[in-house]
């Protein structure tokens, strides 16, 4: 996100600068314009059919079952048309919020769409409460119907949520305060951040090259934008404060009612894992830290000139490192280039992205910082995000997101109620995609300097993906449990922010004044509590999927294609079983973690 003169410069990059020209996403696949007749023809037809399933169905589920398996089946098409329809128009609504979470008539569009969606769904949430109580029996008898069997996965997910359902109107009051509760929170965090401004040499920025400033090669302009924004953070304390004690005592709330065990059981039975398996991937990476980002900053130090870090320098760039500006088209050619060795498909599906402008690339005024790739609805396309200026983390982050992309539009088949894939499997696509790039770019390094800038480059985006968001998932459990025993104020969320961080970054870094503001910007931890491990998850994954393809003959890219094509149908077990992997085995995320060692090791030789 850039200021006006900000985004000027990047209007003229566009004129033959370091940028190039920046594409913008076309959203009228999905609708013509926010007040177009079809929007407003969809949201009340959206309704009217809902309030009609709910008459047509409500109570009989259960009959259905024993009597009429024929009907159950069609009842459960219908509700999969209408998720396709609400999905089409949420999903619409959000990315204009997106692309501009600024402009008021934009805002109340979000809004107003919001508010919609949810009253129309809330005649849908009786189907799935009301399916959960078929009995056992009758549904296993049922599913012997070849076209309830073809829904078989998503029964299976829908009865493990089971033990956690409420009495109906209990779940309809959840459901329809959610607009007025955690919606209504998640949406001021958006729009706070998205009006914060930082003043650095002059100019008013945003978050965004705010932030890309902590990349800078220059140490005084590092420095300044990290003062920048740790002031504004700080001026903004008590906004971002109660957010964060309203969200999670929100959080806490919900799981007393549902009976969840542990404060991240919810975000585990979503992401359909086992949280032994997680338990197990936050020890082995916690007990690796010292081998990993200790180790990798105090070389990273030494490079610098330094004895010890300031947190500004974290993502400085080495010294040898190339920072000239990478242009768009030459990001596109290196992602899709990577993609078509690994795949001709895989580029292929890539490059409608390119073609058919869904993404939305330029980095300007209320567009919504990071990045991220949209699975929309299966009867349209994906979108992706992306702020780009044009940092070789900017190519990275394009790769992950068109990993992502292609692994919506091959899962997409399943429609709407099994294409959606479990966060844990869905960042495998997204860093594999990543992987594919770094390893097609260090084949084509040409020196020892090279060599190292690129290794280390990646350590530091590993180090970032696996030890920063594992610190990020205990800094979340250690504030959810504090916050069970009475509200916080901005100091203790200020310490337990740093008492993670000193133990995940190590002592080649100093957190000065100002540090123990940053948890306030990441987006995560307002949206979706205790997504963060979903990354490490991914990442260790990849490892050894990358591992397995190194080794393998022939073959492993059909069956990768597969285990994308699966979407939500299957668990990780069964996903990864073809390739000889078992996350539930604890051995396996040390594997893992020992790619990371290794590059590490590398470049500790090519230092020597």
């Amino acid at each position: 996100m850039l200021f006006d003169t900000y985004v000027r410069a990047a209007a003229e990059g566009a004129k033959g600068g370091d940028l190039g020209s920046l594409p913008e996403w076309d959203l009228t696949d999905l609708y013509p314009a926010m007040d177009s007749p079809e929007v407003a023809s969809d949201l009340d037809a959206a309704l009217d059919r809902a309030k009609t399933f709910e008459s047509s169905y409500k109570g009989r589920l259960s009959d259905l079952a024993e009597n009429n398996v024929a009907a159950l089946v069609t009842s459960i098409r219908a509700y999969e048309d209408l998720e396709d329809l609400l999905g089409r128009l949420i999903s619409y609504a959000g990315l204009t919020y997106a692309g501009n979470t600024t402009d008021p008539q934009i805002q109340k569009f979000y809004g107003d769409v919001q508010e919609r969606i949810t009253t129309a769904s809330s005649h849908l949430l009786f189907f799935g409460l009301e399916f959960n109580r078929i009995e056992d029996g009758i549904l296993e008898l049922a599913l012997r119907d070849e076209g309830l069997a073809h829904y078989r996965p998503w029964i299976e997910d829908l009865r493990k949520e089971k033990p956690y359902q409420l009495e109906d109107r209990v779940e309809q009051l959840f459901h329809e305060k959610s607009v007025t509760g955690r919606g209504a929170w998640n949406r001021l965090f958006d729009e706070t951040m998205a009006s914060l401004r930082f003043h650095v040499d002059g100019e008013e920025l945003t978050i965004e090259p705010t932030l890309n400033m902590l990349q800078d090669s220059d140490g005084a302009k590092r420095q300044k934008a990290a003062a920048a924004l740790g002031k504004v953070f700080d001026e903004n304390l008590r906004t971002f404060t109660l957010i964060t004690n309203t969200l999670a005592k929100d959080k806490e709330i919900s799981d007393r009612w549902r009976k969840f065990g542990d404060i991240a059981d919810s975000r585990h039975l979503s992401n359909r894992v086992e949280r032994e398996v997680v338990d197990a991937l936050v020890a082995a990476v916690r007990e690796a830290y010292p081998r990993l980002s200790h180790r990798y900053y105090v070389m990273k130090a030494k490079w610098l000139g330094m004895d010890q870090m300031n947190h500004w320098d974290r993502n400085a760039p080495l010294p040898d490192a190339d920072t000239r500006m990478i242009s768009w088209n030459d990001a596109k050619d290196t992602v899709l280039s990577a993609y078509g060795k690994f795949s001709p498909d895989m580029a292929e599906i890539a490059g409608r992205f390119f073609e058919n402008n869904w993404i939305d690339a330029p980095a300007r005024a209320g567009k919504a910082p990071g990045a991220f790739a949209h699975p929309t609805v299966p009867s349209a396309h994906p979108y992706v995000l992306v702020n780009y200026l044009g940092k070789t983390r900017d190519v990275m982050t394009l790769a992950h997101e068109l990993g992502h992309g292609v692994h919506q539009v091959l899962a997409g088949h399943n429609g709407p109620l099994m294409a959606p894939t479990p966060l844990t499997l869905a960042e495998t696509a997204s860093v594999f995609g990543e992987m594919l790039t770094f390893q097609s770019l260090l084949e084509n390094t040409q020196t020892k300097e090279a060599r190292t800038v690129m290794l280390a480059g990646k350590a530091e985006d590993m180090i970032n993906t696996v030890v920063r968001q594992i610190a990020f998932y205990t800094f979340e459990r250690k504030l959810h449990t504090e916050r069970r025993n009475g509200e916080l104020t901005a100091d203790q969320v200020g310490e337990l922010w740093l008492d993670v961080q000193r133990e995940s970054l190590g002592p080649a870094i100093k957190l000065n004044p100002g540090y123990e503001t940053f948890w306030t910007y990441i987006p995560h931890f307002i949206h979706s509590p205790f997504y963060v491990y979903a990354y490490a998850f991914g990442d260790c994954l990849v490892n050894s999927l990358y591992a397995v393809y190194q080794d393998a003959e022939a073959g492993f890219q059909e069956k990768y294609f597969e285990l994308l094509k699966a979407g939500g149908t299957k668990h990780h077990s069964e996903l990864l079983e073809p390739f000889g992997l078992d996350a539930s085995d604890p051995s396996f995320w040390k594997k893992g973690l020992s790619v990371i060692e290794g590059i590490i090791d590398e470049l500790e030789e090519l230092d020597g």
